[in-house]
């Protein structure tokens, strides 16, 4: 009987990929009906493994969960400019931008694990392509699909050809391991919070925790970076790709639309439905987790999140961070990667000593190219470090004595960038306040807090934005990944396993400032984000929000400044211009969690 080959505790490549077995494979989904046709939803999952599971064979599976595999549609994003009461205002609406778009089969996940003895299954999400339902953005039939497809590979679910005749995973080791980018990585979270029997361990690679800290942020209504507008029925009516989807899904997107609440930004039933930290004591799967520090559509919230809560259940699990954007690691550390995750689904699947279980739990890239191993993060040593805003634009230590407040008018055109690229300089429409030329590298690990004593009169807004800006000369990464002339193939000489991938390096320019992390509040919501409490005007309030997470060192001479404005122009909703906002700067500070260097 054939069987895998291992060397050095890591199995070696010596099945053919281009002899794999394609087969497709239609799940059903017992209990869902998001269409509401009286027959239970079925996805469509394809299948590529070694010819010799047809020998008796029993191989693992990675699977790739998805609702892109069949495109997506133009769909028009809703409008951000409102009135005073939150109404959108009449205008042109622009086109959703285009999303990630995996084919069956051409990526490195076939080339490199196939041949290595593993199977690797494609999951259509319900609504897309050949699967039947609805899509829902998030919950628990979307989770549906997937864990039916585990169900089905460990003999719990029933399949069926494309003729209708059933089916069964007789090859299967019932192992399966979840991995995926953006939509795909946040599905391996959701299914991991179902406890599902089967699910070995998940890579979610920028992934989603809790849809409501997608589109929503402490109250706020808050767009992923890049997609102003879009809203959970938005990404819904961008995959709903299905024969006669329009028509059938018609009522679901309505749903979707009305409770998702665009008015308020209230965290409720809708966004508890779809925020699995709810479930995360349910999670018996290890978690390889992978995220970019410059990630402005799925931010680092999301992450941290969610490894803060793994990390309390002691969950098995290790984390990559990158410097890059919404992106796969793989195009900027290739070999480091696949050696990690190869160990990774050796151990979890294969149940190989690997050793990748006892190297340092987190790797962090703290510039681009250079890497740190830790044995967890945040960074070992961080403490948190409060910085106290004063007069003249000072950030410092030491509490300020008590000040002259002072104010700002909100507008809409100019970005957080705009208003942050000129700072100490006073500005009519935001605070600035910096410290002193840094006498060390400062390095920042983990979850800024920001409390601001401030009034607001004369406008509608409800936000408060704070930046948090690293203002120095630098080199710093662009997200963009060019050529870099290099080519890796990782097939190994095996017979049709030509996997090769052109090297590319994320490009670097000069700037003379950095915004390295930011976050929302609608201070309305300023007790908790599933209630809303009128601001009187001009009343002084205590407002106290979270920064999105971060890992950034502020380099020796630079200086760390805190920017505070109402409207982000490209994140929140833009209300009518003119809000005064009133701080009390010795009331106020910036708390960070610090884990190298000394600050002024």
């Amino acid at each position: 009987m054939p069987a895998i080959k291992v060397e050095d505790n890591a199995t070696q490549p010596i099945f053919s990929r281009a002899d794999a077995i394609r087969q497709t494979v239609h799940v059903e989904v017992a209990g869902t009906d998001s269409d509401g046709d009286g027959r239970a939803d079925r996805v469509a999952v394809d299948i590529l493994r070694p010819k010799e599971t047809e020998q008796g064979l029993k191989v693992p599976v990675i699977m790739e969960a998805s609702p892109y595999y069949a495109g997506g549609n133009d769909v028009a994003n809703h409008v951000v400019d409102v009135d005073e009461h939150g109404n959108p205002l009449p205008g042109l609406r622009s086109l959703a931008g285009q999303k990630l778009l995996s084919e069956p089969f051409d990526g490195y996940y076939d080339n490199y694990f196939v041949p290595r003895g593993y199977a690797v299954a494609l999951v259509e999400n319900l609504g897309s392509g050949r699967a039947t339902g609805c899509p829902t953005t998030g919950d628990r039939n979307e989770t549906a699909g997937p864990k039916a497809a585990i169900d089905w590979l460990n003999g719990r679910a029933r399949g069926f050809t494309d003729e209708g005749e059933p089916v069964t995973a007789t090859w299967s080791t019932g192992k399966v391991g979840m991995i995926g980018v953006s939509y795909n990585g946040t599905l391996p979270n959701a299914v991991a919070a179902t406890g599902v029997e089967g699910l070995e361990t998940i890579v979610p690679i920028a992934a989603i925790s809790s849809w409501y800290d997608y589109y929503r942020a402490n109250g706020g209504v808050v767009a992923p970076g890049g997609f102003q507008g879009e809203d959970a029925d938005v990404l819904a009516k961008y995959v709903l790709t299905r024969a006669d989807g329009q028509r059938v899904c018609a009522p679901v997107i309505e749903h979707l639309t009305a409770a998702q609440d665009r008015l308020t930004g209230d965290y409720s039933a809708f966004w508890a439905a779809r925020d699995y930290l709810r479930d995360v004591r349910r999670v018996k799967a290890s978690v390889f987790l992978v995220h970019g520090l410059n990630d402005w559509n799925v931010k680092t919230k999301q992450f941290a999140q969610w490894w803060y809560a793994l990390a309390e259940r002691r969950v098995p699990r290790k984390i990559w961070l990158h410097q890059g954007t919404h992106m796969n690691p793989f195009s900027l550390r290739t070999a480091e990667w696949l050696r990690q995750l190869h160990g990774w689904f050796d151990h979890w699947l294969h149940g190989l000593d690997s050793g990748v279980v006892r190297e340092p739990q987190a790797d962090v890239e703290t510039a681009p190219g250079t890497w740190e191993r830790h044995r967890e993060w945040p960074v070992p040593g961080t403490r948190q470090v409060r910085l106290h805003l004063g007069t003249g634009a000072s950030l410092g230590l030491l509490p300020r004595p008590l000040s002259a407040r002072e104010s700002f008018t909100d507008q809409k055109a100019r970005t957080a960038e705009q208003l942050a690229e000129s700072a100490p300089a006073p500005d009519p429409n935001r605070l600035a306040y910096l410290t002193p030329a840094l006498p060390s590298d400062v390095r920042v690990s983990g979850t800024p807090l920001v409390t601001v004593r401030a009034a607001l009169r004369d406008g509608a807004s409800p936000y408060l934005t704070a930046l948090l800006v690293d203002y120095g000369t630098d080199v710093r990464p662009t997200g963009a990944l060019v050529p870099t002339g290099e080519t890796l193939c990782y097939g190994q000489g095996v017979p049709g396993d030509t996997g090769c991938t052109a090297l590319r390096r994320l490009a670097t320019a000069e700037t003379p400032y950095k915004i390295v992390t930011r976050g929302w509040l609608d201070v309305r919501n300023r007790h908790r984000p599933d209630r809303t409490d009128p601001v009187r005007p001009g009343r002084e309030y205590a407002f106290t929000w979270d920064l999105q997470p971060t890992d950034h060192v502020f380099r020796k001479g630079h200086r760390l400044g805190l920017v505070i404005l109402s409207t982000d122009r490209d994140y929140t909703l833009r209300y009518p211009e003119g809000t005064t906002v009133t701080v009390s700067p010795s009331r106020s500070s910036v708390t960070l969690p610090v884990a190298l260097g000394r600050l002024p």
